[in-house]
């Protein structure tokens, strides 16, 4: 799913916001209205002369078990593929500005956000990640090891997903948002990346928004909004 700014002009070069969910029983890009987005992105690519793109990678719903059930036990590894894919199409389209491409999500898409950034830092030049599970031995079991099994039982599976391990190699700008009393991603995924920062001597960003659970709701939310939009604007360049 590729969104346009109002007023789009082929001639030009954009810059591009991937945004990415990435997960399983979520399916992104849907035939309705807004095609499955969050609301404040049409805005964002409008106010800001940006291309938005979503790519419904391997492990996401609604294409058959195969399809779905390919990320057991890997988690992070076919879905960084295709969101991979997606980017070499983005760069073989004549109006996308290759070098100023961010990364944005939430929850399992702040997991993907902080994996590609870390993983591929050639690739993006700024990514804001909220809510990012760092490691899936601290996530709720009955999500965690339905897909990844135990850590007993997949040691090398946890390994290569643990996102803090690949911190030294941030190139760009990274953002990572939480809620203070979040119970689903504990704020233990977050304090584990800022230690292995500082432990690298790598400088990255940090908010957390007080009370607020895993997802930050309320009037609250505009100031989430304006702060992610902010900082993609401000660092991708």
């Amino acid at each position: 799913m590729l969104k346009k700014t109002a007023g789009f002009d082929p001639a030009k070069k954009y810059p591009v916001l991937i945004y990415v969910y990435g997960g399983p029983h979520a399916q992104m890009v849907t035939n309705s209205y807004l095609g499955g987005a969050s609301m404040w992105l049409p805005a964002f690519a409008t106010l800001n002369d940006y291309i938005v793109f979503t790519l419904d990678n391997r492990g996401s719903a609604k294409r058959g078990f195969a399809f779905e059930s390919g990320i057991h036990r890997q988690l992070g590894e076919l879905e960084m593929k295709d969101q991979l894919t997606g980017v070499e199409y983005l760069k073989s389209l004549p109006f996308v500005d290759s070098t100023r491409m961010a990364i944005n999500g939430w929850s399992f898409g702040g997991f993907m956000t902080t994996s590609l950034m870390l993983r591929h830092p050639e690739v993006f030049t700024t990514a804001v990640a909220g809510g990012p599970v760092i490691d899936w031995k601290y996530y709720e079991v009955m999500y965690g090891e339905r897909y990844m099994d135990t850590p007993q039982e997949n040691p090398e599976g946890y390994e290569r997903a643990r996102v803090s391990q690949y911190i030294k190699d941030l190139k760009g700008n990274l953002l990572v948002i939480n809620g203070s009393v979040d119970p689903i991603v504990v704020p233990q995924h977050a304090m584990t990346l800022l230690k292995a920062a500082v432990d690298n001597n790598v400088q990255m960003d940090y908010f957390t928004y007080p009370m607020h659970e895993h997802n930050v709701r309320g009037k609250d939310r505009v100031n989430l909004i304006e702060k992610m939009a902010a900082y993609i604007v401000e660092h991708n360049k």
